[in-house]
């Protein structure tokens, strides 16, 4: 098991991130600017929660700019919670403790106590973008894959990806505004 306080040391908050970033910043840094927290999901973290998300990402990653800065304007947003990110690439101890389906498949949002102690986790995709994904990936060229998943995180604008992030941490979201 790995020492999840030791990668929340040394992991790098979202401008520290965006800062070392060498592909796709401007992406990251448009959809953070752009992002908005809809009222449910900071309705749903207690003001006491003292919550972390220690994310594994790679600044190349599609899913990751999609999902990661919904999750670090909420973080933002809140006291109670905080983010910080390490490179899925130079940690690969802690990613093969978090394979998708064999597949070192990134975002993955673990959510820690104050004492960095797993409370749950979430990643790659929400499930419903996973599951087409997963369905569709054979049988579709990744040119024509790739832009219907983009377009069906434009659509969702993080909500999804909110949602069941909080599920993970064990928070009920509340309905959409």
């Amino acid at each position: 098991m790995a020492d999840l306080d030791k990668y929340w040391q040394k992991g790098l908050t979202f401008s520290e991130f965006l800062a070392q970033a060498t592909k796709n910043r401007d992406l990251w840094d448009g959809l953070y600017n752009v992002a908005q927290v809809p009222s449910w999901a900071l309705e749903a973290i207690p003001t006491d929660a003292d919550l972390r998300m220690l994310v594994i990402a790679e600044d190349w990653c599609g899913d990751a700019s999609n999902t990661v800065p919904i999750l670090a304007k909420l973080a933002d947003q809140t006291e109670a919670l905080d983010l910080k990110i390490v490179g899925r690439d130079n940690n690969p101890d802690l990613m093969n403790e978090y394979l998708t389906n064999g597949s070192r498949s990134i975002p993955m949002v673990i959510v820690l106590d104050h004492e960095s102690n797993e409370i749950g986790h979430w990643g790659p995709r929400p499930r419903e973008l996973q599951e087409w994904v997963m369905a569709n990936r054979t049988t579709m060229p990744k040119e024509q894959l790739y832009p219907l998943v983009r377009r069906w995180y434009a659509r969702d604008r993080g909500e999804t990806t909110l949602r069941e992030v909080l599920e993970a941490a064990g928070l009920m979201a509340g309905k959409a505004d």
